[in-house]
């Protein structure tokens, strides 16, 4: 499974022929409106046309193919990233240009994210053409069509049904990643897991005969340049374990790797863009499955780092697979430490499904990733490491508890992994939903990308040349 192709929706503007979009925020509608002739202000009265986002309005000229497009946006000072993904989702097949010699700016990326959509199961029968953009800044758009095509990346990945996207799919796509950017690929398989990595194998291995569990660790970049790791969590589908969840907590759970499809795209953005470190990626890929061998709660089992771990509820499988692969990062002492996973219920009561919960060991890393997520209009809210809370994960028998019950769970989890991160490593971690329960513009139903660009935004301030 590729990148989405967004070829040829911006296009860099040489005087085409095309369709201009004037813009107008609530603030200056009302004197555009009062500088148009009667027949401009009736055409926008009919269309009830009141200068809200996201409100579009067509104004037909002196000749048939005259017209033109009046879009409203929240703010013409700044143009943020999903303004005129109404526009582009809505407008016939055609070429546009911002009128006015505006420049679209980040508006860009919700212009081509307008044209994604999901559709390897249902067969659509409003095909429409592509919308494209004239744009006066070209040199963003190949930057622009990579974040489009990541987020796009994101979304398919967690879309597919689990029948079709399992570990074996998931290793699929680090293999093309790996061939499309010259980059290392090592997969540690199915009992080959036992001893190096006995967390990720244990949550695994009751899928084993149809999908095995296993470690997927790509490596690209300079050895020279500084070590990145990025991991994300791959449970490509939780049923729970023994701790069954109920058909309803069971049915988005094809969305339960959406930490590994945030790492799977921003590995793509950083070798696409050519990011100067050395990038070490890790998805423990996995499911969590009901049979006989399942883990079971109250069984005991020892980390690659070697700490004890009692399972208090097989349910919270994440934090398992996620603590081997911290452990196997930090033993390539990387300056930095970045994982997704869609961990806790308790982050999305907190914050709902919108903004992430991030979790960081360094305030700057923290402020860092919260002003990457204000520049690219990609919220992310920081919560606090409350190391007081890691009584709830005490055990009588064992070194930590994988759960405490109910009290902070988000932060009992980023606590639970923590233990397993070098204490000198900066270390970031986002437990993401993942998926949009309802359309916005240029942000479909389904699986998203939530806090990939604030990332991304980060890591290119720190390590672009």
């Amino acid at each position: 499974m590729g990148m989405t192709d967004f070829t040829d929706i911006l296009v860099a503007d040489k005087g085409q022929s095309a369709h201009d979009i004037h813009l107008v925020d609530s603030d200056s509608f009302k004197a555009w409106l009062n500088g148009q002739p009667g027949r401009i202000r009736t055409m926008v009265e009919a269309q009830k046309f009141t200068g809200k986002a996201h409100e579009i309005a067509i104004l037909s000229g002196d000749k048939a193919d005259e017209w033109s497009v009046l879009a409203g946006v929240s703010s013409l000072k700044t143009l943020k990233s999903w303004c005129l993904a109404k526009a582009a989702g809505n407008l016939p097949e055609g070429k546009y240009r911002l009128a006015d010699e505006i420049d679209a700016g980040d508006a860009m990326l919700g212009w081509l994210l307008a044209h994604y959509g999901f559709d390897r199961y249902k067969k659509s029968d409003n095909e429409t053409g592509k919308r494209q953009l004239l744009v006066s800044n070209p040199g963003r758009i190949d930057a622009m069509q990579i974040e489009a095509g990541a987020t796009a990346l994101v979304r398919d990945l967690v879309n597919t049904p689990a029948e079709d996207m399992g570990p074996d799919q998931l290793e699929k796509t680090a293999k093309r990643l790996s061939k499309d950017y010259k980059a290392e690929l090592t997969v540690t398989r199915g009992d080959d897991l036992e001893q190096g990595y006995p967390m990720i194998h244990a949550v695994g291995r009751a899928a084993k005969r149809d999908h095995a569990p296993r470690l997927l660790e790509l490596e690209w970049g300079n050895k020279k340049h500084p070590r990145v790791a990025i991991v994300g969590k791959g449970v490509c589908f939780d049923s729970g374990g023994l701790d069954i969840k109920s058909a309803v907590g069971m049915r988005l759970m094809k969305k339960d790797m959406g930490g590994a499809a945030h790492a799977l795209a921003l590995a793509e953005i950083i070798m696409a863009s050519g990011l100067p470190i050395r990038l070490h990626m890790l998805v423990p890929a996995v499911e969590n499955a009901v049979a006989g061998n399942a883990f079971r709660p109250g069984d005991v089992l020892t980390s690659r780092a070697g700490h004890s771990v009692e399972i208090g509820n097989t349910d919270a499988e994440g934090r398992l697979v996620l603590g081997d692969a911290l452990t196997k990062a930090c033993e390539d002492t990387p300056e930095l430490i970045i994982d997704f996973a869609t961990l806790t219920g308790a982050a999305r009561v907190a914050l709902g499904p919108d903004l992430p919960a991030m979790f960081a060991n360094n305030d700057d890393l923290a402020g860092g990733l919260l002003e990457g997520g204000k520049a690219v209009h990609d919220p992310i809210w920081q919560m606090p490491l409350w190391d007081t809370y890691i009584e709830y994960l005490s055990s009588d028998i064992a070194d930590i508890g994988n759960s405490g019950g109910g009290f902070g769970g988000a932060i009992q989890a980023a606590l639970f992994l923590k233990k397993f991160v070098s204490g000198d490593t900066e270390w970031a971690h986002f437990d993401t939903f993942a998926w949009r329960p309802a359309a916005r513009p240029g942000q479909t139903k389904g699986g998203e990308a939530l806090g990939l660009r604030a990332t991304w935004k980060y890591l290119q301030g720190r390590y672009a040349k």
